[in-house]
């Protein structure tokens, strides 16, 4: 599998395919792992730079040693590249959000070649639009991600979870969410279990634990339940969206998936389906239509 380890690489690469009308898969056809420094970590501005090609393991474990994370769950190890052209994420989404709303600017090189930059700690925007969010979840098809910055956060100093064994997890849910309480996780595990994560200071994360107990009941857990939502999120064949905050109108469509309700998505084992709605399709489609006219990038 090709691998490129610069941008000029990266530019020549798919700058050849467009003079030759070949298309180019990314992610078979050419890939980032050639691609893996972490090029800045600014700690004090919460902030970091990495290739595409790094783990999102490594990135997290150089980040850990100044006390910092990127606060990306997803399941297994992806890159950063496939990271934010698939818009990844886990349980941590709660709080924190997808890759798009962590990500400050990225640099990317488009089908024919050119190299293009976008968002924070770079000079030249592309077109008005706003790549480095427009990339994530984009799948390879509008351009190819060769480096980005990301908005960092410290890591907690404590970190607890509640498992709640229910048969109303919509009832449990609404509960919590309407309390005082910031988890930085809140999923169901349909059927039956409703888990959340308490994260920051000792004494704010024992406060929030009790409280949530006076709401909901539950028993705390030593954590491992959230490798289980990774592993059911990761093992899903479909992903069906909800109306956030409509838990209860979803349920009767659902028999297992993992949920996060505040984001309106539901990972399950129903009939592998495409859930982007048409109209989205079609602005994707045009928008693909300025950055790779000639459709190298398949």
């Amino acid at each position: 599998m090709p691998s490129v380890s610069s941008v000029e690489e990266a530019s020549a690469a798919l700058a050849s395919a467009h003079r030759e009308g070949r298309t180019v898969r990314l992610g078979e056809d050419l890939t980032a792992h050639g691609l893996n420094r972490i090029l800045e970590h600014d700690p004090g501005d919460l902030t970091c730079t990495v290739e595409a090609g790094v783990r999102l393991s490594e990135l997290l474990a150089a980040l850990a040693a100044a006390g910092q994370r990127l606060s990306l769950d997803p399941p297994g190890d992806p890159t950063i590249g496939a990271l934010l052209a698939l818009n990844l994420s886990g349980p941590l989404r709660h709080r924190f959000g997808a890759p798009r709303d962590l990500v400050l600017g990225v640099t990317v090189v488009l089908g024919d070649g050119t190299v293009a930059n976008a968002g924070g700690k770079v000079v030249k925007n592309v077109a008005g639009y706003d790549l480095a969010r427009l990339v994530c979840g984009s799948e390879g098809r509008l351009a190819f991600i060769v480096r980005a910055s990301f908005r960092l956060h410290p890591l907690p100093k404590a970190a607890r979870t509640l498992v709640v064994e229910t048969e109303d997890p919509a009832l449990v849910v609404s509960r919590l969410l309407r309390a005082q309480l910031q988890p930085s996780a809140l999923d169901v595990l349909h059927p039956g279990r409703v888990a959340v994560l308490f994260e920051g200071s000792p004494r704010a994360v024992e406060a929030q634990l009790a409280q949530a107990v006076s709401l909901v009941g539950g028993n705390e857990s030593a954590g491992e339940i959230w490798d289980e939502v990774r592993a059911r999120q990761a093992a899903a064949t479909s992903r069906i969206r909800f109306p956030p905050g409509d838990l209860a109108g979803a349920l009767p469509s659902l028999h297992e998936a993992v949920i996060r309700p505040a984001s309106g998505v539901a990972y399950g084992l129903a009939r592998i389906q495409d859930d982007t709605p048409p109209d989205v399709r079609r602005l994707f489609d045009a928008i693909r239509a300025q950055l790779d006219p000639a459709g190298v990038l398949t």
